[in-house]
């Protein structure tokens, strides 16, 4: 069962970490902390169980369509109504997988007690804000600017005093 699980993870893992609020917390240590029932435990497991291999086959929809386009662009000569088909198709390959998680998703949730939703919201992992290629790792440009008042860094460095870059245009 916990190797159906993972595939399902694997497989579902390239879209849940694009639907907003989702991710496979019902594999991991997350879902132990959430002090699920034995019935929420069975209904949970017969949920992922039901996508599954509906998820597999819209990742795999996904994964041939991205392919086609890939190919379509590096051709030396690129046909533009080919290519914008292929577009076509990979955003409604995407639509299919988001709406198929989505779906499994809101019955999961529907399983959850409020708190036990509170508890996951709470708990799920956040996007890095600051750091990144391309992105500024300026005071006050990230989720939280941790600086005591004064304005000096833990290790006593003074807080960079330049102006934020103006906006590209």
């Amino acid at each position: 069962m916990t190797r159906l699980l993972g595939i399902l993870v694997l497989a579902a893992g390239g879209v849940l970490a694009q639907v907003p609020g989702m991710f496979p917390w019902w594999d991991s240590p997350i879902a132990r902390d959430l002090n699920l029932s034995g019935e929420q435990n069975t209904k949970i497991r017969e949920t992922v169980r039901e996508y599954r291999s509906k998820l597999i086959q819209l990742r795999a929809a996904l994964e041939a369509s991205e392919g086609e386009l890939g190919d379509l662009m590096n051709d030396d000569h690129v046909d533009s109504a080919k290519t914008t088909a292929a577009f076509e198709k990979v955003i409604g390959a995407r639509s299919e997988l988001a709406r198929a998680v989505s779906q499994m998703s809101l019955k999961l949730r529907v399983i959850l007690t409020a708190e036990q939703w509170r508890e996951l919201q709470r708990r799920q992992p956040r996007p890095n804000m600051g750091g990144g290629p391309g992105r500024v790792n300026r005071p006050g440009f990230g989720p939280r600017d941790n600086r005591p008042e004064g304005g000096r860094h833990q290790d006593n460095r003074p807080q960079d005093r330049r102006p934020p870059n103006p906006p590209d245009l």
